[in-house]
């Protein structure tokens, strides 16, 4: 189907006269499709809808755009082959029993629910159902230990708990007067059922919906998402009924979906880009969301899967991609039109190979738990390799010096704030002090660095706190890391600064082998002298260490515990036993080892020889 056969506007069978809102939201919503293909002209006209002094998006728009409509809102399939196909209509009619359930047994408006669910189709109606009686989602990974729950439970002030009955035990010593619901009670393993007091959200299946009579205020919360904690204590992020709700109209333009798309994003339910990509934002578009259930990953089975629900629109973390292309990725699956990849920076390496093997480009783009999508290459918009683009429709970037707060061409990126600023954050729950740091002077400041190219593409430095000074020159981690992917190597790689004392720093990497190297001294040779043809001399990479990187359980590096792992070893004054140093390899300093055409027999993958 091509871009011109999609309708701006697919009818459905409700009879129902729209809201104001629901008129308004849906003209902002069909301006951005019918200018999908057009960033310049998107960024010139768009406006953010004015909803008026109430919204609810689960009423306002998914109930609209649900009634009567048989179109599939929600396929799941399982890693032995059972799938799940929910309607639109279907949803509905779950979610407001659901809603129904949850207001009888006390859920009421601005209630705080944790949210701890898989991917399963109860996380999607209990999302809904909890918009619909005005109470506020905390979404909550199942990763989470008792200890990180108890944390939440009490900072978040959580009045109920929806989890799975496998994971009731976490809640066991966790105290507080909360509601418990168990959700897959009746067919828990015995040493799974959950103690007496637990909720059975099965019981909401045999519930009649009624009227649930609640109206909410457009600025009244609707969410809170925890950060991943990469260099802190979990944030808790605080969203109105618009600002994700009406904010990811830029993430469905980013994604560049469709009506009657099927959408397939691989993300973890409890971390806002669940919410970006596999909730509001193919729902605003009224595309299928497509979820892939695996317990281990297998790039074969994924493309299998691709090929066979035929998926228009795929997006992925870089760490899925830097994993697919160490695999034979075959050919591209027919139906595929958009590839997407959020969460952090991809290297322009990793977007090279899918392109020769699929002949389609990787789109890269950025936001943050605290806002919606505001950067990012768009559909049909020119790509510069490495950049994560341009600001999107309804977003003011300015790049400010952290230190002058001057604007700069290179700087923190600041997304300015006004009356008609939407998809931002209310603010950190909680935490009034952090929150005014975080928009003080009329800006959000997002804590990560670009620089501004001549054609006004960002270009992704890396965050204020991994930027390092060796020998007086900047140096971006984000940078030296794309190079050293392109060894065939690194499968993944962390940098970051081992004190020195002649250069302040000097560039340490972690890197994550692919498969077929081994962890031996011709390997760190091949790294270091790959790094040291790539770079420039204040850039380059002087030690080395092969290890698995320490990441947050939504799967970004922890660089932190990197950098205070190299200050012990400089204030101990010893070497770390498990890195390669650059003083060990006297070949380094063979002049002939600068060429990067010389084809060292040592320097070859290992299955060559």
């Amino acid at each position: 189907m091509t871009d011109s056969e999609y309708p701006a506007e697919l009818p459905t069978q409700s009879t129902a006269t729209p809201s104001r809102a629901t008129t308004a939201y849906r003209a902002a919503r069909d301006q951005l499709l019918a200018l999908r293909a057009d960033h310049a002209q998107a960024a010139a006209d768009f406006e953010w809808p004015d909803v008026g002094p109430t919204f609810n998006w689960a009423t306002d728009w998914f109930d609209v755009i649900a009634a009567g409509n048989d179109r599939i809102a929600l396929w799941i399939v399982e890693e032995d082959g059972r799938e799940q196909k929910i309607s639109f209509a279907d949803m509905l009619l779950r979610s407001d029993r659901v809603a129904t359930w949850l207001q009888q047994n006390g859920v009421g408006r601005g209630d705080h629910v944790m949210l701890m669910l898989g991917n399963q189709i109860e996380i999607w109606e209990s999302m809904l159902a909890i918009m619909k009686v005005g109470a506020v989602i905390m979404p909550t990974s199942e990763m989470l230990d008792s200890g990180d729950l108890a944390d939440r439970v009490a900072r978040g002030g959580v009045q109920h708990v929806i989890a799975n009955a496998a994971d009731a035990h976490k809640f066991a010593d966790i105290a507080g007067n909360y509601t418990r619901i168990s959700v897959g009670q009746a067919a828990a393993a015995s040493a799974a059922v959950p103690a007496d007091g637990w909720l059975d959200y099965a019981a909401s299946a045999a519930v009649s919906p009624t009227d649930l009579g609640v109206t909410v205020a457009s600025e009244d919360p609707s969410l809170i998402y925890f950060t991943s904690g990469t260099t802190s204590k979990p944030k808790m992020v605080l969203h109105s009924q618009t600002s994700y709700p009406v904010g990811h109209l830029s993430t469905m333009y980013w994604l560049g979906l469709m009506p009657g798309d099927v959408q397939l994003a691989i993300s973890s339910p409890g971390w806002g880009k669940h919410a970006w990509s596999c909730f509001f934002s193919p729902w605003i578009a009224e595309a299928t969301v497509f979820v892939y259930n695996y317990s281990r990953f297998d790039p074969a089975a994924l493309t299998a899967q691709l090929h066979r629900a035929k998926v228009t629109t795929f997006c992925a973390p870089p760490t899925v991609w830097r994993m697919l292309i160490q695999s034979d990725v075959g050919s591209k699956p027919a139906a595929l039109r958009e590839l997407l990849s959020a969460g952090e920076p991809l290297n322009p390496e990793v977007i090279a190979q899918i392109d020769r093997a699929w002949d389609l480009t990787i789109r890269d783009g950025y936001g943050q738990t605290e806002t919606t999508a505001i950067v990012g290459n768009a559909p049909g918009s020119e790509l510069l390799a490495g950049s994560m683009g341009l600001p999107l429709p309804g977003v003011s970037i300015e790049l400010l010096d952290p230190i002058t707060g001057e604007v700069a061409d290179e700087g923190e990126i600041c997304l300015a704030l006004s009356e008609r600023s939407v998809n931002v954050m209310t603010g950190y729950h909680g935490d009034p002090e952090l929150t005014a740091r975080a928009t003080r002077d009329g800006y959000f400041r997002t804590g990560d660095v670009a620089r501004r190219e001549s054609n006004g593409y960002l270009t992704f430095i890396g965050r204020t706190d991994d930027v390092f000074k060796s020998s007086d020159y900047k140096v971006s981690p984000f940078e030296v890391e794309s190079v050293l992917l392109e060894h065939p190597a690194v499968a993944e790689a962390a940098v970051v600064p081992a004190p020195d004392a002649t250069r302040l720093n000097i560039a340490k990497a972690y890197v994550q082998l692919a498969a077929g190297w081994e962890p031996t001294r011709e390997t760190a040779l091949a790294v270091l002298h790959h790094a040291r043809v790539g770079l420039p001399p204040y850039m380059r990479v002087r030690r080395v260490e092969f290890a698995p990187l320490p990441k947050t359980s939504s799967g970004k590096i922890r660089r932190v515990e990197l950098r205070a792992r190299e200050n012990v070893a400089a204030e101990q004054g010893m070497p770390l036993p498990q890195e390669w140093r650059d003083d060990q390899f006297p070949e380094l300093k063979h002049p002939e080892l600068k060429h990067p055409e010389l084809k060292h027999p040592e320097l070859k993958h290992p299955e060559a020889r």
